[in-house]
């Protein structure tokens, strides 16, 4: 792609690209947005009637038309586009399955730019710094791009500089996409039950961390001493005395691309070996410190020539708090007795569940997923399958998977399908198992302690339960004698029932109203009573405008039976 190829695809990596301009952009491709998903809900706008396979056939087209308007968009919404490939409990699976697919490929800026931020950041010129300096970038992304170089010492390194005016179009971005939010938050439909105030903090809090080289710097050097101990997983090192803000020098530490399958093999490399190396290696780092890659695609792992992964790339990070751990035991023990009551508490106090008046459609669909998870052997499971069950049980559900979790369940899926690459009989769930058993006894001492007091515990509350529960029938007999119990029975079925006639008999009467006024504006008319029968047909217009927001009220409540 030629440089004025790009920037006629790419308005945002113009150097004079006005605020206007950008604001114009982005509101054409929401509103487009907001049009298509409208219409998805017209069942009269479907060729050969509405069906869930005309739906999805449908989604698929938007999908697609989504991901590439994200691209033209630039670095926001790109990145965006990223996190939102994690939110299956938010968005339907054609989308999620195509908003996967991003990959951030955008030209790369000029070397008179890189060099500019270096010697700002850095305070020296670009000679001065590094004894060598390639021009050409070895890879571009949208939010920076990474070139070769080595120090004056004869270190091989390579230095990753952002792209120019990023945190300017984040400013200008980000503004935009809190009013969509608020947009989102307030409406009828997509709002209920949706956070998506905290969904953009979210989104910002990751974008901010990610432009900012320094703490991506910090994390590379948590994510190295992690793995100190092992002489399987190498971390580039990060050199201090060259890293700002904007610009990020690391050792320069060369591998074949772990989807690279035929140079594995021509280097003499086990690829079965190999795959179990990557789910081994994420499994450490959830276990042991808690501190994760949140993506680990094929672009950030690379294999070195003696057999050991590579990892690039820390700027989206991970981190499971001791607390969290001890709530996803107890969802453990609730997944293994088939419990659906004790998964629904645990997943409230973990925050990935809003609990709502009537709990008993969620509680269904989880007890649903248990019973059909656990027909097969744990080690016969796919991570892939598990995910893909409880976000099609998620979506429309009031559960709400906090980013740390859907963060865990991508880069599983995404290793599970490396592994598969690397080796066709690789399963993820196998290499796990042994895994899991230690964190049980790890969490409790060791599985037959855990085991006895888990069932200590529920010995104990089954006890209290039965001493106290004479005293409460007592209690109850003695309220209904007094008349201070009330029973209160309420059917949504019957209240939607009632709901809708009561908008009936207004639209009833609105219809009766405006022909009324109709047939005297008509009979005024007639009599040469012009200018009054216009000052009728004017004073309809009020009661018009009701009777169609009722009729549109009725056909949403329509929709809800």
């Amino acid at each position: 792609m030629t440089e004025s190829e790009s920037t006629r695809k790419y308005r945002w990596n113009r150097e004079k690209y006005s605020v206007v301009r950008r604001q114009i952009d982005i509101w054409r491709f929401v509103l487009l947005l907001w049009g298509q998903f409208w219409i998805n809900g017209k069942k009269w706008s479907y060729k050969g009637g509405y069906s869930e396979e005309n739906l999805a056939i449908r989604r698929q087209k938007q999908a697609v038309w989504i991901r590439e308007n994200l691209l033209s968009l630039g670095p926001t919404f790109i990145k965006v586009g990223q996190l939102f490939s994690t939110r299956a409990d938010l968005f339907p699976s054609e989308y999620v399955a195509e908003l996967s697919k991003l990959q951030d490929e955008v030209p790369a800026f000029s070397y008179e730019q890189v060099a500019s931020i270096i010697e700002g950041d850095l305070g020296k010129p670009l000679p001065k710094l590094y004894r060598n300096f390639d021009p050409i970038p070895i890879a571009a992304a949208s939010l920076g791009q990474v070139h070769k170089a080595q120090l004056h010492s004869g270190e091989e390194v390579v230095v990753k500089v952002q792209r120019p005016g990023l945190k300017q179009l984040f400013t200008i971005d980000l503004a935009i996409l809190k009013r969509i939010a608020q947009y989102f938050q307030n409406h009828p439909k997509w709002g209920k039950g949706r956070d998506w105030s905290g969904i953009y903090e979210e989104c910002c809090r990751i974008l901010w961390l990610e432009t900012d080289y320094l703490n991506e710097g910090q994390n590379a050097d948590t994510f190295r001493r992690n793995f100190r101990g092992e002489d399987w997983v190498k971390v580039p090192r990060v050199y201090w005395r060259y890293t700002s803000p904007r610009v990020l020098t690391l050792e320069y530490m060369p591998g074949i691309k772990i989807s690279h399958y035929e140079s594995l093999e021509a280097a003499g490399l086990d690829r079965k070996i190999l795959a179990k190396l990557g789910a081994k290696a994420y499994l450490y780092q959830l276990l042991n410190s808690g501190f994760f890659h949140a993506d680990p695609h094929p672009g950030n792992i690379a294999v070195s020539t003696d057999g050991a992964l590579i990892f690039y790339d820390f700027g989206m990070m991970g981190r499971i708090n001791t607390n969290v751990r001890e709530r996803l035991m107890d969802t453990l023990f609730g997944i293994t007795q088939k419990d659906g009551d004790r998964v629904v508490s645990s997943l409230i106090a973990l925050g990935a569940l809003s609990p709502t008046e009537d709990m008993g459609p969620v509680r269904r669909s989880i007890q649903f997923m248990l019973d059909n998870f656990m027909d097969k052997p744990f080690e016969e499971q796919s991570v892939s399958q598990i995910s893909d069950d409880l976000y099609e049980i998620a979506y429309g559900q009031p559960f709400r998977f906090p980013a740390t979790f859907t963060f865990v369940m991508r880069a599983f899926s995404t290793l599970e399908g490396v592994g598969k690459g690397l080796d066709p009989e690789f399963n993820f769930m196998e290499v796990a198992q042994p895994f899991a058993l230690q964190l049980i006894t790890d969490m409790n001492g060791n599985t037959a302690t855990s085991i006895l007091d888990e069932l200590g515990r529920q010995a104990a509350q089954v006890g209290n339960t039965a001493l106290a529960l004479p005293q409460r029938i007592e209690e109850t007999i003695e309220k209904l004698d007094r008349g201070d119990i009330r029973v209160r029975v309420r059917s949504v079925e019957s209240d939607r029932l009632l709901r809708r006639l009561s908008l009936m008999q207004m639209t009833t009467n609105y219809t009766i109203l405006i022909t009324g006024l109709l047939v005297s504006a008509t009979l005024l008319f007639v009599n040469g009573s012009t200018s009054i029968a216009i000052a009728v047909m004017i004073v309809i217009l009020a009661p018009a405008w009701a009777l169609f927001r009722l009729l549109r009220r009725v056909d949403r409540l329509d929709r809800t039976f």
